[in-house]
């Protein structure tokens, strides 16, 4: 069945011999699937022919309905909140009113749609139909993190993950699922565990941090992963997984919204900067006062004052290949940074990006300057 990306547009064409005007009742709901027509749509569009011809646009008015809200939490069955699913199911009615006959009524049951988008040469309506749902064969994750594999779970067969040439861990789909957890992030880790700490964190013990920890978890893979295996529509595909061990320098985890409509992962490993904006708004104060005032006593005063902090990141060296991976970062409509122990709302400023190639840049590294999705004085009333 067709997929809407509800990032491009989407468009349903009604061509028939005496069309005057249509109708198209949409509705979009999450959970099962529907059987049958409800008649509880969010929408009805009335169009008058032109030709015989009706062309309608929804994917804007469906994007209203996912939140896409990421909590630092990967949604699945067991841990899925309110609002951090960016799928949904989407139910259409038309009915085409001719000048000569009965009017045409035709129901549409279970488009799913996904908070993705097509490029330009993907052409109209893109669908992107596909199990493994990224761009890159080749991944790269710190060494302590788990590795989570975004998988479209109607379109894949089985996935397998191997360390060493062993098969440590596989995953088949599940049946009748919910469209909220029809994406499936495969992992060796529970959804909300990421690395040694967490782990101890969620089991109710607490992370004595110190040198010699550190140093057992620079030389020690707690999720080992070399190679993961995806059996999809679109035949095998086979990741290699590069377990990166940065000693010097804290790698930062962004986790982004990509082309197909799901939570992504990119490392950061080499050294970050940190600094901040300030603004302000000013006034100028009456200071007189029986006809003298105090000097101590400022005539331009303050009335708000607030600030915005940045962080430029660098990646350090990336394969060629994924150079569509940091296309997609920079396209996404929203962004998140794993930064001290919380998922932190970030806002990507860099404006360009220039593809580098083995060939012209020998090593590929590419520098991001994001700013944190919020003022630095809590200021929410």
């Amino acid at each position: 069945m067709a997929k809407i990306n509800v990032r491009s547009p989407y468009f349903i064409n009604l061509s028939t011999t005496n069309l005057t005007s249509a109708t198209l009742e949409i509705q979009i709901y999450i959970g099962a699937v529907n059987t049958s027509w409800q008649s509880s749509p969010q929408y009805t569009l009335t169009s008058t022919a032109v030709g015989a011809k009706v062309n309608f646009e929804i994917a804007e008015l469906i994007k209203d309905y996912i939140p896409a809200a990421f909590n630092g939490t990967y949604p699945n069955s067991s841990t899925a909140s309110d609002d951090d699913y960016t799928t949904v199911y989407v139910d259409y009615k038309t009915t085409e009113t001719l000048s000569v006959g009965s009017p045409v009524v035709t129901e549409v049951l279970g488009v799913r749609a996904f908070y993705g988008y097509g490029y330009f040469e993907d052409g109209v309506n893109p669908q992107l139909l596909q199990g493994y749902l990224q761009s890159n064969t080749t991944i790269l994750k710190s060494d302590d993190d788990a590795l989570r594999i975004p998988i479209d779970n109607e379109n894949t067969t089985s996935v397998a993950f191997f360390y060493n040439n062993e098969q440590i861990y596989s995953w088949t789909p599940g049946v009748n699922l919910k469209i909220q957890d029809q994406i499936q992030y495969v992992s060796t880790a529970s959804a909300d565990v990421d690395n040694y700490r967490e782990r101890v964190e969620a089991s109710g013990g607490t992370f004595e941090d110190n040198a010699c920890i550190q140093s057992f978890l620079r030389n020690e893979t707690i999720y080992p992963v070399d190679e993961v295996i995806i059996d999809g529509v679109e035949g095998i595909t086979v990741l290699r997984v590069e377990n990166i061990q940065e000693c010097k320098y804290t790698p930062y985890k962004l986790t982004f919204i990509n082309k197909f409509g799901v939570y992504q992962d990119i490392y950061f490993f080499k050294n970050s900067k940190l600094a901040m904006n300030t603004n302000e708004e000013m006034y100028k104060s009456n200071i007189l006062t029986n006809g003298t005032y105090n000097t101590y006593d400022a005539q331009k005063k303050l009335l708000t004052k607030n600030g915005n902090q940045r962080l430029t990141l660098n990646s350090g060296y990336y394969p060629e290949s994924n150079n569509e991976v940091f296309r997609q970062l920079f396209l996404s409509e929203k962004v998140w940074i794993e930064y001290k122990s919380k998922t932190l709302g970030v806002t990507i400023e860099s404006k360009n990006i220039d593809y580098k190639t083995s060939l012209t840049d020998s090593l590929i590294n590419y520098t991001v300057d994001l700013s944190f999705a919020f003022d630095t004085i809590n200021n929410i009333r």
